[in-house]
């Protein structure tokens, strides 16, 4: 399956049609280190908040993110452009976690590596694994408040296939569309420590916290991913830009 090459356009539609280098550094300068700082200029200029639809421009990620329900976001219009790092969002999240449980002490050494990699750093199949991960996470937090309907699915299934899916990847997708919404399920498939904080993060990214719903997958599928509350709100900070 070509999941990285689909999960890869999505990041560019993220951050407005840039690259997001995902083998770079998460943290050097190649655009993951400050993701959404385009979203931040547009919230400078607009005022009373974002028009999801016409800032990513429709596409897969607009449809999952915020025009299917006609949003309008201000300030949390930011955590759009976390989807683009994902792997750099979380892997910081956790560093400033354990520096405060152990008092500034850095992440290093084989604890670092007990905990698995970034997306951005994973190589071939590591790397379309966690893909297929990312991109399970985020449908599933589409569909969590349980308004996508068979039109609205039609046009999600259109824009994916613009992006170039193979037969595999198409009929996964389809089946994630029609799979009962099941945080364990979701969270027993994360490899790595790493892949949970990054399936969190990316889900929060799509949820919209405002909606009861929505709000309790989230909370589900965090108990289900076993995240420490502070670990959670320390992911909730990266999302919007607190870190």
């Amino acid at each position: 399956m070509n999941a990285m090459s689909i999960l890869n356009q999505i990041m560019q539609q993220a951050t407005g049609g840039q690259s997001t280098n995902p083998g770079g550094n998460p943290g050097g300068n190649d655009g993951l280190s400050q993701p959404g700082s385009q979203f931040r200029g547009a919230q400078g200029s607009s005022g009373g908040g974002i028009d999801m639809k016409s800032l990513l421009g429709g596409g897969a990620l607009g449809l999952l993110l915020g025009s299917k329900r006609g949003r309008k976001l201000g300030g949390k219009a930011l955590k759009y452009g976390a989807v683009a790092g994902v792997g750099a969002l979380a892997w910081k999240a956790y560093q400033n976690y354990q520096g405060n449980a152990q008092q500034g002490t850095p992440v290093q050494g084989a604890a670092a590596q007990q905990q698995g990699q970034p997306l951005e750093q994973l190589q071939g199949q590591a790397q379309e694994r966690r893909g297929l991960e990312i991109l399970q996470a985020m449908i599933m937090a589409a569909r969590a408040d349980g308004h996508i309907d068979g039109s609205e699915r039609a046009l999600l299934t259109q824009e994916i296939e613009k992006l170039g899916p193979d037969d595999e990847l198409h009929a996964w997708i389809q089946q994630q569309f029609e799979a009962p919404l099941d945080a364990t399920a979701l969270a027993r498939a994360a490899d790595s420590p790493q892949a949970r904080r990054e399936i969190y993060l990316v889900s929060a990214a799509v949820i919209d916290e405002q909606n009861p719903m929505e709000r309790a997958w989230l909370d589900q599928l965090g108990t289900a991913l076993e995240l420490e509350p502070l670990m959670a709100r320390e992911l909730d900070r990266q999302l919007l830009g607190n870190g």
